[in-house]
């Protein structure tokens, strides 16, 4: 028979460990001295001693889940709740459940550390639906588009919400960024139906401007190109490609006109 603080064997080889809820069996010992058994159990408390040191060092130092070291303290608290070891079981089962209190700890900051992150992205989104639903109304066709650009990418890099609140404010983003790219499509057709217009209507000034050119009808012809010119103005810019062309033509009639006006009076006066 042999003993030690944490156990003992009795004489039929029964190895026994010592907790607070009493003595509690082992397992049997056949194979060698009482002394050899209890150092085999002991050295099996010490794996246990071992792998608990793991798993603190685990839940303290790395990102494991909460879920993951539940389930790794349920494991070893299944071998040590089945005493096939011989040693400090209590000690065992109060670092458990410190353990267990860490790992709770840890999951309720990271719950809150969601919480927060989450309200975050919540005012984040809700900032960025407020600009683009107020850019939606700007006449800033450039800057308020390259903003809605921006935004956009801003948005793709913010974390998501519930289902409902995301799609709930990710369809107020997009109605306004709709909304403005519908009104912005609208000034540029009505931009171009009013440049086309002003084509037409250059064109004619241009075709009067080249008809008149060689009038000698000065006084009259002078007056209408006065008037050719304050039509010309209130007539708007038409298209870039054909604008500079246009006016060219149209200067250059009324050149031709008063280039040659200019040469009968010089002649005249001499």
């Amino acid at each position: 028979m042999s003993s030690d603080r944490w156990g003992r064997v009795d004489e039929t080889g029964t190895v026994y460990v010592r907790t607070a809820d009493g003595e509690q069996v082992v397992g049997s010992w056949q194979a060698g001295s009482p002394e050899e058994a209890l150092a085999y159990f002991e050295r099996k408390y010490e794996g246990l001693v071992v792998e608990i040191g793991l798993l603190e060092k685990r839940v303290k130092t790395t990102d494991l889940s909460a879920k993951d070291a539940q389930a790794a303290i349920d494991h070893i608290r299944e071998q040590v709740d089945a005493h096939h070891v011989v040693g400090d079981l209590d000690a065992l089962r109060k670092r458990l459940d410190k353990l267990v209190e860490t790992v709770e700890a840890r999951r309720e900051e990271r719950k809150q550390q969601r919480a927060k992150q989450t309200d975050e992205a919540r005012h984040a989104k809700e900032a960025l639906v407020a600009e683009a639903e107020e850019l939606a109304q700007s006449d800033q066709w450039r800057s308020a588009g390259e903003r809605l650009r921006a935004l956009v990418d801003t948005w793709k890099g913010l974390p998501r919400l519930d289902r409902k609140s995301d799609d709930e404010l990710w369809h107020r983003f997009s109605h306004a960024r709709s909304a403005f790219s519908k009104r912005r499509k609208a000034h540029f057709a009505q931009l171009d139906a009013q440049r086309e217009e002003a084509r037409k209507t250059k064109e004619k000034l241009v075709a009067e401007a080249e008809a008149l050119s060689s009038s000698t009808d000065w006084g009259p012809t002078a007056a209408r190109y006065r008037e050719l010119m304050a039509d010309w103005k209130a007539a708007g810019r038409a298209q870039r490609e054909h604008e500079d062309d246009l006016w060219n033509r149209f200067r250059g009639a009324q050149d031709i006109f008063f280039a040659a006006r200019s040469s009968v009076f010089a002649e005249r006066d001499a």
